[in-house]
């Protein structure tokens, strides 16, 4: 029975490791969702209200489609020091365990082992390139007069972080299909 104890601890451990590779991975991947929102505003307001946000949050124009009353905003998306220092954190964690796992298989080879620890800042490094860059934000603007008054219907395509806080910031509310 005590046969079975490392080769299985050692599969977990290869397990965990990989999925902490797949995680360094998805902290820098691309999250563009595209959401339907409405405001209680008339659309000239409503567009004023979104360059005001799109600009307090460091976004400039970079088109304007009058025909399609289409407008994309790109801004530079700063990277977190936060998460870059969690990330090389996570990872050492990581090799550490799997340097100690395999060093109970492989004594002889203990110190290369517990070594491949120093390559943990690669992975907060990994983030930090590839997380800053130049996010687009789309904004397609609708106008629906109605009975009950004016009201705006916003497509935007950006990253979902700033989706959420469009909403919240605007009390915008999302259109249901």
């Amino acid at each position: 029975m005590g046969t079975f104890i490392l080769p299985s601890t050692l599969l977990l451990t290869l397990l965990l490791a990989i999925g902490l590779l797949f995680f360094i991975r998805a902290s820098a991947k691309e999250r563009l969702q595209r959401l339907e929102l409405a405001g209680e505003q008339d659309e000239t307001t409503l567009m004023n209200q979104l360059q005001d946000y799109f600009k307090a949050r460091s976004y400039r124009v970079a088109a304007v489609d009058r025909e399609q009353n289409q407008v994309t905003f790109e801004g530079f998306v700063q990277p977190s020091w936060f998460l870059a220092v969690f990330l090389t954190i996570l990872t050492a964690i990581g090799l550490l365990c799997l340097s100690l796992v395999l060093s109970s298989l492989f004594p002889s080879l203990m110190q290369l082992f517990l070594g491949v620890i120093a390559i943990s800042p690669a992975s907060g490094l990994f983030y930090w390139k590839k997380a800053g860059k130049l996010e687009k934000v789309l904004l397609k603007l609708t106008s629906n007069s109605s009975q009950t008054g004016s009201l705006s219907k916003i497509t935007v395509i950006a990253h979902r972080d700033e989706l959420i806080e469009l909403q919240r910031a605007l009390q915008l509310k999302p259109i249901s299909n």
